[in-house]
């Protein structure tokens, strides 16, 4: 029996609302799609560019170092996927990072808001029955590898698997034993840990805006309150277009003279019913109204800076209007509080994916499970800029207003030791 839908196959029930599963199927429409039809122009992939400048931002001048090899070794693998895993975020509110035990080491494998559903979440929003889709396509068969992961209430974690295969992929089709792909052939229909997780195995990055669909526990994409804006802008686009396609001189001819055989050519000239006693032809040259779509199109675009709290001029012209120096510095710490409140969240899942790895490291006996001291540097930002802090303090220690060891204190991250023990470690 073929089977058409995720929570029949699961045999559960997602508790994502209906306009929230909306939501999430449209915000990686948006940022996928690249096609133009005759009321709206994506061509400025106004998501794509959002992402794209705000994961540079994050990860421009990020760092980090374990204490032990273990711990090393598992911010190397994650370093790998630290940028894909928060495009997947901002595009759909959240990413699930699941650890990988594979040998003597731990991988990860990232899995998008749209490839998960939340048949359970205790008091906190944090998931507890979770299903994870994976697609395979192989053998001209079209797999599908259904993951359900469930926590109880003393920690313990059930992992089973369901396997479905459908020869043209409208559908999940039938339910087949793992064994009969080789790609799943080493799962167990069901597992559970002898030992306590804590969780269903994952970690959950959400982005940390208040949910603005439904209020719920789930995560919105970073433009979801920009959505209006960004259809506006495309429909501006598509205008603006048709402005220019229209403004194209135009021969308008009478019909005698095209039905002949002539063979003008209708993007040139343009048949008209005119006045029979009228024949001939009459120049069209319409004039364009540039300034105005123009004029529009950087007003929504400075809206949308100021709804998602980018810095003026990422996306908008920021020449088009004249500024004070005061808007300028407001748009600038805005854009600094919005890159740190993603470093924060990014800071927060790196720790929750290290302690899950040491918890996995454990139960999977592999020959190390302690990752030591996690340290992460996230450089200098607009609001906190550390050389021209260390500027200040030395220009304070020059004029006699702040004493050495203070300075050094901060600089080396020695806050609260002794000054005597400070002078012997850095000071000749």
């Amino acid at each position: 029996m073929s089977i058409y839908q995720y929570e029949q196959a699961f045999g559960a029930w997602d508790r994502t609302s209906a306009p929230m599963r909306k939501a999430i199927d449209r915000w990686f429409s948006m940022y996928y799609d690249a096609t133009a039809d005759k009321t709206s122009d994506t061509c400025q992939r106004i998501p794509y560019t959002v992402v794209n400048k705000l994961v540079k931002a994050v990860f421009g001048e990020y760092q980090t170092n374990a204490s032990t090899p273990f711990g090393q070794a598992v911010l190397k693998n994650l370093d790998e996927k630290k940028r894909l895993a928060l495009q997947l975020a901002l595009v759909g509110g959240a990413c699930y990072i699941k650890p990988c035990p594979i040998g003597a080491g731990i991988s990860f494998t990232l899995v998008p808001r749209n490839q998960a559903l939340i048949f359970g979440r205790d008091e906190n929003g944090n998931p507890t029955d979770i299903g994870l889709v994976e697609k395979q396509i192989r053998d001209n068969y079209f797999y599908t590898l259904l993951e359900r992961r469930t926590v109880d209430a003393q920690g313990y974690l059930t992992i089973s698997y369901r396997l479905y295969r459908s020869r043209d992929g409208q559908n999940l089709g039938a339910e087949i034993p793992l064994k009969n792909a080789p790609a799943y052939a080493h799962l167990a229909e069901s597992y559970c840990f002898q030992k306590p997780v804590g969780s269903v195995g994952l970690v959950e990055m959400k982005l940390p805006m208040l949910n603005c669909v439904d209020g719920s526990y789930d995560g919105v994409s970073v433009y979801a309150a920009a959505e209006g804006l960004i259809s506006n802008i495309n429909q501006n686009e598509a205008q603006l277009n048709g402005e220019f396609a229209r403004g194209e001189s135009r021969i308008i001819a009478s019909k005698d003279l095209l039905d002949g055989e002539l063979g003008l050519k209708d993007n040139l000239f343009v048949g008209l019913d005119e006045d029979p006693e009228r024949v001939g032809l009459t120049i069209f040259s319409p004039q364009l109204r540039e300034e105005a779509y123009i004029s529009r199109k950087q007003e929504y675009l400075r809206d949308v800076e100021s709804l998602i709290g980018l810095r003026r001029g990422m996306l908008s012209d920021a020449n088009v209007q004249e500024r004070t120096a005061t808007e300028i510095t407001a748009s600038a710490a805005d854009f600094s509080l919005t890159v740190l409140e993603f470093q924060a969240m990014w800071q927060q899942t790196l720790e929750q994916v290290v302690a899950l790895c040491e918890v996995l490291a454990e139960l999977y006996s592999l020959p190390a499970c302690d990752a030591g001291e996690v340290t992460v540097d996230w450089g200098n930002g607009t609001l906190y800029d550390q050389d021209k802090i260390w500027a200040d303090y030395m220009e304070m220690v020059n004029k006699g207003m702040l004493k050495p060891e203070v300075a050094l204190a901060w600089r080396f991250g020695l806050a609260g030791e002794d000054e005597q023990a400070i002078r012997e470690k850095l000071m000749p």
